[in-house]
């Protein structure tokens, strides 16, 4: 009988010891959720304002600069900036600079990354440097300029892809990840006859899956976001990508002058130009945005995960 007291004691002892560590545990919990929560509000309402501006009347948002639901939606900035021609022919440039240059941009990453990754490929440290050293310096807006023009590529699509195929830090970075894969993968695959394009496509790319979708989307990202580059190598208006067009509309509608004529006469033309301002970066970043749930699955996703039979 002592012995059945003693052991209920205990087991009752141990239940209350957990209890306590549960409460203790479900309280970090909350904090720690409600903590995120509130970073994530702060992180999203600016972006969710620019959306709710951009359908407001601006009447409403004079009224209330910083709502959270607008009481009745217009449409009137969106119709404005597509009632513009070149919109659409802008948007299919964009995607075509985007698609090509992401394209082009990975195939020759990828396969600059692998080569260098590899210690015993002859002249790699003198090639690594020469491209270590773009990291730190730049040619110049001039030097580029003409060389862009020595290469006949003047005012085409290709001035906007070639300069900028290759991204030096996702180029090393993509190294150092090829350089830390287990050498046992390659070397049990030339020992079959596999030679190196077969070993890079068929064995390194669909283990390296996460950061492939990662450099993808950053790619896509700095393509999608082109203007700079349009504005200093395009003339024709019609090979404008979609960044370019909508930043010369914000351009258009918000010169000095401008402004000031809105504050002078009619301070509702001034909020007007606020909403279309506001249009104009929700049809710049949604339809990026939108590829980014496709890629997400492999951020975080195990890079050697069955990789190695045991």
């Amino acid at each position: 009988m002592q012995l059945l007291k003693q052991s209920t004691m205990e087991r009752g002892c141990i239940e209350m010891v957990e209890s306590r560590k549960q409460k203790k545990i479900s309280i970090f919990s909350i904090c720690n959720y409600t903590f995120f929560v509130l970073i994530a509000i702060l992180m999203l309402f600016p972006l969710w304002n620019v959306i709710v501006i951009s359908l407001t009347d601006y009447r409403e948002y004079v009224a209330n600069p910083l709502m959270l639901f607008p009481k009745s939606i217009t449409l009137e900035a969106y119709e404005y900036i597509f009632a513009n021609d070149d919109l659409l022919t802008a948007l299919k440039v964009t995607v075509i600079i985007t698609l090509a240059g992401t394209l082009g941009s990975m195939l020759f990453s990828i396969m600059g990354a692998y080569a260098l990754s590899k210690k015993k490929m002859p002249g790699r440290d003198f090639f690594l440097t020469l491209i270590l050293i773009t990291m730190f310096f730049n040619g110049g807006i001039v030097p580029n300029f003409l060389l862009v023009k020595d290469l006949d590529i003047y005012d085409t699509l290709w001035a906007l892809i070639l300069p900028t195929t290759i991204n030096t830090w996702y180029l090393i970075i993509m190294k150092n990840y090829f350089a830390g894969l287990p050498g046992a993968l390659e070397e049990s695959a030339r020992i079959d006859g596999a030679n190196d394009l077969r070993i890079l496509f068929n064995i390194i790319l669909p283990i390296s899956m996460p950061i492939i979708a990662t450099f993808t989307l950053f790619y896509g990202v700095d393509h999608w976001n082109e203007w700079w580059n349009a504005m200093m190598y395009i003339n024709d208006t019609s090979k404008y990508p979609l960044q370019l067009v909508l930043r010369n509309l914000i351009v258009k509608n918000f010169s000095s002058a401008s402004m000031a004529t809105a504050y002078a006469q009619d301070s509702a033309e001034f909020v007007a130009k606020e909403n279309i301002k506001m249009a104009t970066a929700v049809v710049a970043v949604v339809p990026i945005t939108v590829v980014y749930p496709f890629l997400q699955k492999y951020f975080a996703k195990g890079v050697m995960v069955g990789a190695i039979k045991s």
